[in-house]
């Protein structure tokens, strides 16, 4: 296994130049699990839209209400992870096995506590969420109840994404991939259990999509820390006594929060943003937020590939700062923004052309698959853009900066997409809301460009 890794330390100590075909090469061979993971985690919520808009755009207006709120649990969580995961990164980068161990064993006990009082919150928030999203009377007790479950299963994800970041930043991107894809199979299967068998309708959903975290996130802590060739701490692997060796756990959680909190505002802020807009649409009624939800869910087929090639380019820069070789860092921040730009361009024409037949999938009802139709194709003309964003943060993180990359996306969101949206609104109704959108995606793109410029400048 540890052979199959991308290992920066090893190749660097056999050859320390690397032609532009290898850079390339390990690119694309990081990348490609990444964007299959993606591409399954798009699929989960494709199967979810599906069953779920099979009951009708009540039940499918109730998860669209609430759903940009749980994203706002799983980026916190996802966050956090990034913080230890960054770190391990370099210790593979530098050569240091027994360090990166160290961090992971660390990071387990932080990240759980953390999730435990997170999910504890959004279980308590719960019952009066909906309300105060603007909900219809009609979808606020589906709303309540799906959110409450995915609140409980919120240290399900924490172990997800911890444990899976840790594979992919020790050059392990195949195994987590081959889970995530496992996670979309098994999503499915539960929700015809709870929804079609049992008629559970949208706590169903709720639990189909808890119940199939609950196994993936046992599976990826077993192959993180009992199969793992790199990370792998049990069966004497890492002895006791190098556990004592270098930074306190004191000092990597301090480094964890230094990295993870511009990230966690950030996603906090971000996630609020979507809220906000969240309920700057529902006074437009259940159809424009069914439309709004399935649109934003065929999208993410678009942009998930790019967050598949941004943890390639996160792994590569991260272990290449730990190297001390800031002429690779630079390199591979620019040939995966590029690849990302290129995948994401392509994604969208297709798109662009299929999404009609995508709705049908998605909902039985006319006017919503109109509607999703018209604004989503709005949207699609941002995409390239939109996959720059997401690429150079990846990879600026790999290189520790995240606070400037925040405060960016902090401003590119807030100011631009809110303020256009209160705007636009009013007169092109949920169509304004997505212009809106498209505008701010394109100015972050291009303000992510210039921060990944002028660090490699500075550098």
């Amino acid at each position: 296994m540890a052979s199959k890794n991308f290992d920066l330390y090893k190749l660097l100590s056999k050859n320390p130049t690397l032609s532009t075909a290898q850079k390339l090469r390990f690119v694309w061979k990081l990348s490609v699990p990444g964007i299959i993971a993606q591409i399954s985690s798009v699929a989960m919520q494709y199967i979810d839209a599906a069953m779920v808009g099979g009951l009708g755009a009540t039940a499918s207006a109730s998860i669209g209400l609430v759903a940009s709120s749980t994203w706002v649990l799983s980026s916190l969580v996802h966050s956090l992870s990034i913080g230890f995961t960054v770190q391990v990164a370099h210790a593979v980068g530098e050569g240091n096995q027994e360090k990166a161990k160290r961090i992971l064993m660390k990071s387990i006990a932080s990240c759980l506590v953390f999730s435990v009082l997170l999910g504890l919150l959004g279980i308590s928030i719960s019952g009066i969420l909906p309300k105060i999203l603007g909900g219809e009377e009609r979808i606020l007790k589906n709303a309540s109840i799906y959110f409450l479950i995915l609140a409980a299963s919120t240290p399900l994800y924490q172990i997800i994404y911890l444990m899976g970041g840790m594979l992919q930043c020790s050059g392990n991107m195949k195994l987590p991939s081959i889970l995530n894809s496992l996670l979309c199979i098994l999503d499915a299967l539960f929700n015809i259990l709870f929804i079609k068998v049992l008629c559970l309708g949208v706590m169903g959903a709720a639990l189909g999509t808890g119940a199939s975290a609950l196994v993936i996130a046992l599976l990826m802590t077993f192959f993180t820390l009992e199969k793992s060739e790199y990370l792998g701490i049990t069966h004497g692997r890492c002895p006791k006594k190098t556990m004592d060796k270098g930074e306190s756990g004191a000092e990597i959680n301090r480094n964890a929060i230094k990295l993870a909190f511009p990230i966690a505002v950030e996603s906090v802020a971000v996630t609020g943003a979507l809220v906000v807009i969240t309920k700057i649409t529902a006074p437009l009624g259940a159809v424009a937020l069914s439309a709004n939800s399935f649109a934003i869910t065929a999208e993410a087929l678009c942009y998930m590939p790019g967050y598949g090639i941004a943890e390639a380019a996160t792994t590569l820069t991260g272990q290449s700062v730990g190297a001390k070789r800031n002429d690779l860092a630079k390199s591979f921040s620019w040939i995966t923004v590029f690849t990302g730009m290129l995948i994401m361009a392509v994604m969208s024409i297709i798109m662009y052309i299929v999404c009609p037949f995508v709705f049908r999938f998605l909902t039985p009802i006319q006017e919503i698959r109109q509607l999703a139709t018209k604004i989503l194709r709005i949207e699609l003309f941002a995409e390239p853009l939109f996959g720059a964003a997401i690429v150079a943060t990846g990879a600026l993180r790999g290189q520790n900066d995240t606070l400037v990359p925040s405060i960016l996306n902090l401003i590119s969101l807030w100011i631009v997409r809110l303020g256009l949206s209160f705007l636009l609104v009013k007169r092109f109704a949920l169509e304004g809301i997505w212009i809106a959108m498209t505008v701010e995606l394109c100015l972050r793109g291009l303000l992510m460009l210039a921060r990944l410029l002028f660090l490699g400048r500075k550098k």
